[in-house]
């Protein structure tokens, strides 16, 4: 029993608790749907401890995001798109990317929009990236444009739409003198805008000296950013739909901005009227004139923009009354938010916005106004624009001074006042380097005149040509990130060429110098080049000869010492053998010889390099050339049983010596005996070499 009182109880409890969860839920939904952010962040932040639903991880991210809580909005969001990816449009990722900025991670922004691209196939919007991340990289090299100042007048509250008029300087701010019966603005949780003056001589005294602009033109909600004429009689600002003490409301119970008119009379301002172009279904808001006054610019959620606010004009007649709003088209405004135009004296074009390549959030740009319309706006650069809301952005072009507001962390909080002074143009260049140098003779070091150089893409296509100067001296401007060749030509003079890899640093100075040699030195010295290296084979030939006839020495050394019938005999090598000895008269080989010769043939073999003379020599008697012939045909003889047994002919030589070189010298033919003879008829091996 008493377990099925627990049961019973915990479901109602439970039942009470996503009861309470949804009313919760609702009441937060309608804030947000009225705007009423601060109201519904923290109703939002309870549920999402225990609930992450879709709508409500949305809402919250956004509520965060619309009262400028960055960082935690970023926190949401990331969750948001990692677990409700297929629930959430496109907008989402450009509001991501946003807190990104605003939190300074700026490369996890560009790799979240790169993925986005990637993923969705767009080609466009990649290439798009790319080239707005390159715009940024050029602005932000210009360096810091402006010195800006944060101004004592500002405090922990909201300070905006600063304008010099005389010597005061009016501005918009949260209500000052406020007591505990005013109402807060529900989108941020703030008091109420109004206009207030202080005396320029005494912004560094604080906020303490600013006091109401105007009683007639201060109501109990919102009134800001107000412009005045020239003779200071008319004054243009913005003021929430406020009609005889009441608000205006649409059809969603929103009550929307619009621009009112005021003109001063006898020191009052009177006359206050809502310009005929306002609505109660859209804002209309930050006036601004022309400085001939004819137009007036403004910015507008109408029907007919490219997005969330776009920047019109209308004409001022000279009756008092207004042209119809004309919008300023696709080169001014985008499909995101654009707001607080500023016309200069100089007749250009500032205003802030979301849309186009900005550092984050509200940037402020500039675009000059022609008879043709308007340029291409350009990003004002650093430090006016961060990666938060920078806006409300005025300058004097003769004085180079002006103002602008920023949430900007490093303030005294929400938005701030800033004093500006303008230090640099704004001249935008892609990033680039240098590369020059001199062209001279590699010989005479002299620099080369009038020699063509040319620079050239890493695909060998011709960009830029140029001719040195008197000085030999050349110079090109080049991209960054880039892989260029330098080719150098002249008349009479070799070309050269070098490859120069430019990498990201910006105005580096690249070296590229080269040096070009003399066609006809260069004859000279190839033709002495050639007689020393004819002169220096020679004496390569004549070592290499030397060392193979050492080692030929050393190899016969060798094998003279290793071979028992191979000996020296005085200036001669000889293969030693039994004697071979012919008979009288006779050149035929005697059988018993044979086996001699087999010998010399066997080492022959052994050594195939190895080339043999073959000597034959003959007694006194007989006249000398009957020896002559004789011992021929007897060496002749020994060298045909030589290649009968498979001797090389050129390895084997024969030369009869007949009776000119003796064993035994006989003076005559009776002084020898008949074994002396026969000595002397001998045949012997020289080696004559391997």
């Amino acid at each position: 029993m008493k377990k099925i009182i627990f049961v019973v109880l915990f479901i109602c409890s439970s039942l009470l608790i996503n009861a309470q969860t949804s009313q919760k839920l609702e009441r937060a939904n309608t804030y947000f749907k009225r705007a009423y952010y601060n109201e519904a962040i923290s109703i939002y932040e309870n549920i999402y401890k225990s609930k992450r639903s879709f709508e409500t991880t949305k809402n919250l991210a956004d509520c965060h995001y619309y009262v400028n809580n960055m960082e935690r909005a970023s926190q949401v969001y990331k969750y948001l798109l990692k677990n409700f990816n297929n629930k959430i449009d496109d907008e989402y990722y450009f509001k991501y990317v946003t807190t990104l900025k605003a939190s300074g991670k700026y490369n996890s922004a560009y790799e979240v929009m790169k993925n986005f691209f990637i993923k969705n196939k767009n080609e466009g919007g990649l290439k798009k990236l790319e080239t707005d991340s390159k715009y940024l990289e050029n602005i932000k090299a210009i360096g810091d444009r402006f010195k800006i100042e944060n101004l004592q007048l500002n405090t922990k509250h909201s300070e905006f739409g600063a304008i010099k008029q005389g010597n005061k300087l009016i501005f918009t701010a949260s209500k000052k003198e406020s007591n505990f019966l005013d109402k807060l603005y529900k989108w941020d949780g703030q008091h109420y805008l109004d206009l207030y003056q202080i005396n320029i001589n005494k912004i560094h005294l604080g906020d303490s000296v600013a006091y109401n602009f105007s009683k007639e033109i201060n109501t109990k909600l919102h009134e800001a950013n107000i412009i005045f004429t020239k003779d200071g009689k008319t004054a243009y600002f913005t003021r929430n739909n406020f009609v005889k003490g009441k608000r205006k409301k649409d059809s969603k119970k929103i009550t929307h901005l619009q621009i009112y008119k005021a003109e001063l009379v006898d020191g009052k301002w009177k006359n206050i009227t809502s310009l005929p172009f306002n609505s109660n279904e859209y804002s209309t808001e930050h006036p601004a004139l022309s400085s001939d006054e004819k137009t007036l610019y403004f910015a507008s959620d109408m029907p007919g923009t490219l997005g969330s606010f776009d920047i019109f004009s209308v004409s001022i007649n000279s009756d008092g009354s207004y042209s119809d709003p004309t919008n300023l088209g696709k080169t001014i405004n985008t499909v995101k938010k654009e707001q607080f135009p500023f016309i200069s004296k100089k007749n250009e074009l500032y205003f802030s916005s979301n849309g186009h390549p900005g550092f984050g959030s509200l940037d402020v740009f500039v675009s000059s106004i022609t008879s043709n319309g308007f340029s291409k706006p350009d990003n004002v650069g650093l430090p006016v624009n961060s990666g938060h809301d920078d806006f409300s952005f005025n300058i004097d072009t003769d004085t180079k001074e002006g103002y602008f507001a920023s949430n900007r962390p490093g303030g005294k909080g929400n938005d701030d006042i800033y004093k500006i002074v303008e230090q640099k143009p704004l001249v935008i260049e892609n990033c680039k380097q240098f590369i020059s140098g001199v062209i001279t003779d590699v010989d005479t070091q002299k620099p080369l005149s009038n020699t063509l150089v040319t620079l050239n893409n890493d695909k060998e296509e011709e960009l830029k040509k140029i001719n040195t100067d008197t000085l030999g001296k050349f110079h090109f401007n080049a991209e960054c990130e880039t892989t260029y060749v330098i080719k150098a030509s002249k008349e009479g003079y070799t070309k050269n060429h070098k490859v120069v890899i430019l990498q990201k640093e910006r105005n580096k100075k690249n070296d590229a110098s080269l040096a070009l040699k003399s066609l006809e030195q260069l004859k000279k010295e190839e033709a002495i080049a050639l007689e020393l290296q004819k002169a220096k084979e020679q004496e390569q030939k004549v070592k290499d000869a030397e060392k193979l006839e050492l080692n030929k020495k050393k190899d016969i050394e060798n094998i003279i010492a290793k071979e028992k019938d191979i000996i020296k005999d005085k200036d001669r090598i000889i293969v030693k053998t039994e004697q071979i000895n012919f008979d009288y008269k006779l050149w035929y080989l005697r059988r018993d010889t044979k086996k001699a010769i087999d010998r010399v043939i066997t080492l022959m073999k052994k050594y195939p390099s190895m080339i043999i003379e073959v000597g034959t020599h003959s007694d006194i008697r007989g006249n000398d050339r009957y020896n002559l012939e004789l011992s021929q045909k007897r060496a002749t003889s020994v060298r045909m049983y030589f290649m009968e047994n498979g001797t090389e002919p050129d390895r084997i030589s024969a030369i009869g010596y007949g009776e000119t070189k003796p064993l035994i010298k006989c003076k005559t033919e009776d002084s020898c005996t008949e074994e002396q003879h026969e000595s002397n008829r001998r045949c012997e091996f020289i080696v004559k070499g391997f």
